[in-house]
């Protein structure tokens, strides 16, 4: 082959993989290595930290660059899925001791979700600082909403590191009904709501939708190079879960099968990407198997062949599936073929939707467009609130 046209294919190949591969902005710097702007509010202070695997600086954990920093770290507070964040979803966590450093950490999922006020006896100041992934029913948003309670109720100061939310690109999804406030849940926002950890803390002071006594004292630690448009990647999975940005981004239409008996891959290589059933055999021909595996422990369907659909390929696959839009169509196509019709739905399902209004539309058969018609007013609203609490461009 002449090496003119060697030449010219490789260019063309190379070409074709630059366009291929997501254009993540590496330019983004999330709020906590913005050391200068909170380090000076830490001198002499008594810190306490909401943190897990995802609260780095530049590769390295928080903790260990507050404490080399000379910061008086006094207690660690955890969310969802523990310290390391490799628990099981819903799983106990306990209360212990950082091997490491020797500082108490106290869980805060359970019973204990909301810090003391003898948890914050010996703290003057809390920081937040955990990779969220912009979904109503993540806990992680939950866990902020109890801590800025928790501090503005016992004067302490909030400071929020912010970082880039994945799904921050749309909203979508039906708004939570009050009556229907869980904690996979505790607001009236859609399932996806396009808004940081910050904004969110923001709009819950602005909206009077935390209740505490006392002045609220909230510092939000701004990301840099960051806009609602700009493609994020997750340097670390922010749970056992959650392992590529394929699965964060398809968790937010797939989530809602937590609710049914649906297996969405726990237990395999590719959780959150896959979704099927035993009872699907013959009118799939994709299948998988799940098995007990750490973050997965007896997850649904173990040890059982399930068919279904591989609906998360790739980055590019699945961004341009999804389009911005909570997708409807695998539920409808999986309630479709379930054959016990009356045993798809548990309780939780209308807790993960936020309302019930969802499955008696999928029960009686409505469309995917018909559904989501019905949130338009919802949406409308609530995309008027967010805006007044962005930090960051939407273009």
């Amino acid at each position: 082959m002449p090496r003119q046209l060697i030449t010219l294919l490789s260019l063309l190949l190379s070409s074709y993989i630059s366009f291929a591969q997501p254009l993540f902005d590496e330019d983004i710097k999330p709020g906590a290595e913005a050391t200068a702007k909170y380090l000076p509010m830490l001198k002499k202070k008594r810190v306490a930290l909401i943190i897990n695997q995802t609260s780095i600086v530049n590769g390295r954990s928080l903790l260990d660059v507050l404490l080399e920093r000379g910061v008086s770290v006094t207690k660690i507070f955890v969310p969802e899925h523990g310290f390391r964040g490799n628990e099981d979803a819903g799983a106990h966590i306990a209360n212990g001791i950082d091997s490491t450093t020797g500082i108490p950490v106290i869980s805060l999922y359970g019973n204990n979700k909301k810090p003391k006020k003898d948890q914050l006896a010996d703290v003057d100041i809390l920081i937040y600082d955990l990779q969220d992934v912009g979904v109503r029913f993540y806990t992680y948003i939950s866990t902020l909403e109890y801590c800025m309670e928790a501090s503005f109720e016992n004067g302490k100061k909030l400071i929020v590191l912010d970082r880039p939310n994945p799904n921050g690109h749309y909203v979508d999804g039906p708004v939570l009904e009050v009556v229907n406030r869980s904690f996979v849940g505790m607001q009236p926002i859609p399932i996806v709501y396009g808004m940081t950890a910050g904004e969110y803390a923001k709009m819950l002071i602005g909206e009077h939708w935390i209740q505490y006594t006392g002045k609220p004292d909230l510092e939000v630690i701004k990301c840099k190079n960051y806009t609602h448009s700009k493609m994020y990647r997750l340097p670390v999975a922010p749970s056992p879960n959650l392992r590529d940005m394929e699965a964060v981004y398809a968790y937010p239409s797939l989530c809602l099968f937590e609710g049914t008996p649906i297996s969405l891959g726990r237990g395999t290589d590719k959780p959150f990407r896959q979704y099927g059933h035993p009872m699907f055999e013959g009118k799939f021909t994709y299948s998988f198997k799940p098995v007990s595996s750490k973050g997965a422990k007896t997850p649904p369907q173990e040890n059982r062949n399930c068919y279904g659909e591989f609906v998360a390929k790739d980055v590019n696959q699945i961004r341009a599936e999804i389009d911005n839009h909570l997708q409807l169509k695998w539920l409808i196509s999986a309630y479709s073929a379930y054959p016990e019709k009356e045993k798809f739905f548990t309780s939780f399902f209308t807790k993960l939707a936020g309302t019930g209004a969802l499955q008696k539309q999928l029960e009686n058969g409505s469309g995917e467009q018909t559904i989501r018609s019905s949130w338009e007013n919802d949406l409308n609203k609530l995309k008027a609130i967010r805006k007044k609490y962005l930090l960051y461009a939407i273009d």
